[in-house]
């Protein structure tokens, strides 16, 4: 039987004693397979994994959020809510790692020059943040716009704007075209 109340999320034998004893890395990832567990943490969980996420990790949270409005479907708008507000946190971070860069940057090479895309980012201003949920190019946009200095506020406005909307589209989406013998 695995983790979740017994629908079989994560199967047992993933969480039983290894027949070689573990490193001390693998007993510290192990150990936090087991908090980061959808079923006992819940939110934190889809919190975190959103967070991360949208920072340049390459990680993507809808499986998460997927997960947990299947194990607590009278929960999707705060799963939605809880996931958006965790992408959009780690899309700030991002903001001010690019900030952080570019302030860097001009303490060392004391001039500017700027692509195709930091010049179509600069035309759109803040509102290309919108963009900040796709795929691939998301995050970098994040980082992109705080090394361009566009104004913080308005930048994590559209992104939460752009996150809320994807979480919303892509749970509803997969909400209805799965099908419930599908599920645990």
């Amino acid at each position: 039987m695995g983790l979740g109340s017994g629908r079989g999320i994560v199967p047992a034998y993933f969480f039983s004693k290894p027949t070689k004893p573990l490193t001390p890395m693998q007993e510290t990832l192990m150990s936090w397979l087991n908090v980061l567990a959808l079923p006992e943490v819940g939110l934190s969980t889809v919190f975190v994994v959103a967070f991360i996420s949208a920072t340049l990790l390459p990680m993507g949270s809808e499986a998460v959020v997927f997960g947990m409005v299947t194990l607590q479907p009278d929960w999707f708008w705060v799963t939605v809510l809880v996931a958006t507000a965790g992408n959009t946190l780690g899309g700030a971070v991002s903001w001010w790692m690019g900030w952080g860069a570019h302030l860097a940057v001009d303490k060392v090479r004391g001039q500017r020059s700027e692509t195709q895309a930091l010049h179509w980012l600069r035309r759109w201003g803040p509102k290309a943040c919108l963009l900040s949920w796709l795929p691939v190019v998301g995050d970098p946009l994040c980082v992109a716009a705080g090394w361009m200095k566009l104004p913080f506020w308005p930048c994590v406005a559209f992104m939460a704007v752009g996150k809320f909307a994807r979480y919303v589209i892509m749970t509803s989406a997969l909400v209805w075209a799965v099908p419930t013998d599908w599920l645990p």
